[in-house]
């Protein structure tokens, strides 16, 4: 029986992937695996061991690959998906055709580690913002074909999503106001196109820039790469002139850098950093004799 997966990753916009990346994987066939004839078609056990510690994600990811490459195949969590574990825990459990354990393994593993990574990484920051309440957001810097995956890790390690890509908000960046000639030409512009409801945010660098957009009525206004005494002050400004309007800083955002950041007062916080700079969580698969 295949874990379910997550709402979030709905098996008709995962399996292609996965099935290019199996395809990719064992090309012209397994020759290892062929190779023990007879013995690779009896029915094999193997667990999945944390080498490390470190939150796990990418379970149901994992158990997806198996489960394509043989329905038959089981694939039982020991941990629930966000769990942090030690080195040495047992995370999951496996049974099937043998030869499906072993050409599934790598492409399973690889993608479980990484999330774990990501999960791992993410709940770093998170638990350091545990006492503010400014939440953890994610960005769109991702790996083309993986971001699906390595935002819903960032969820599991406890942050939010930000666009998931271009069509789900509008964010008039700093080109944008550049090749518009202005925030209020780019906002103004934006608005006779941009269908209902979408959200839109406006990225600032200056208290000039707060200002026009705060004129714009735009419902984010985002604090790019402003020094902690700037960002204050920004803040102050726009909880002044519209308390409803959230505040995103973003920019160089790390460990060290987050909680001075989350004093000014922001409602959110975006980094790529849990993406673009988590190590892979270690994780192996042992064959049960």
């Amino acid at each position: 029986m295949p874990v379910d997966l997550p709402l979030s990753l709905p098996a008709i916009l995962l399996d292609p992937h996965l099935q290019t990346w199996l395809q990719e994987d064992i090309g012209r066939g397994d020759w290892s695996t062929a190779g023990l004839g007879e013995l690779a078609q009896r029915p094999g056990e193997a667990v999945w061991v944390a080498k490390a510690a470190g939150v796990i994600a990418g379970l149901p990811v994992a158990a997806r690959v198996f489960h394509l490459l043989d329905p038959s195949a089981e694939f039982i969590p020991q941990v629930a998906e966000g769990d942090a574990c030690e080195a040495g825990t047992v995370v999951a459990q496996i049974s099937g055709p043998i030869s499906t354990l072993l050409m599934g393994e790598r492409v399973a593993l690889n993608l479980a580690m990484r999330l774990s990574g990501i999960a791992t990484a993410t709940r770093q920051y998170v638990e350091a913002l545990a006492d503010y309440p400014t939440q953890f957001v994610d960005t769109r810097k991702t790996i083309p074909g993986l971001r699906r995956l390595e935002k819903y890790a960032t969820r599991v390690g406890g942050a939010l999503n930000h666009r998931l890509g271009l069509d789900d908000a509008v964010m008039i960046k700093d080109n944008h106001i550049v090749t518009a000639g202005g925030i209020r030409a780019a906002v103004d512009q934006v608005r006779r196109t941009v269908p209902y409801p979408l959200s839109i945010e406006v990225e600032t660098s200056d208290l000039d820039q707060v200002k026009a957009a705060l004129d714009c009525g735009v419902d984010i206004i985002m604090l790019d790469n402003m020094p902690p005494d700037a960002m204050a002050l920004a803040v102050q400004t726009i909880r002044q002139a519209n308390p409803r309007a959230k505040i995103e800083a973003s920019g160089n955002v790390t460990l060290n850098t987050l909680r001075p950041i989350a004093e000014t007062g922001v409602d959110f916080i975006s980094s790529s950093a849990p993406i673009t700079r988590a190590p892979w969580l270690d994780l192996s698969m042992r064959m049960i004799g």
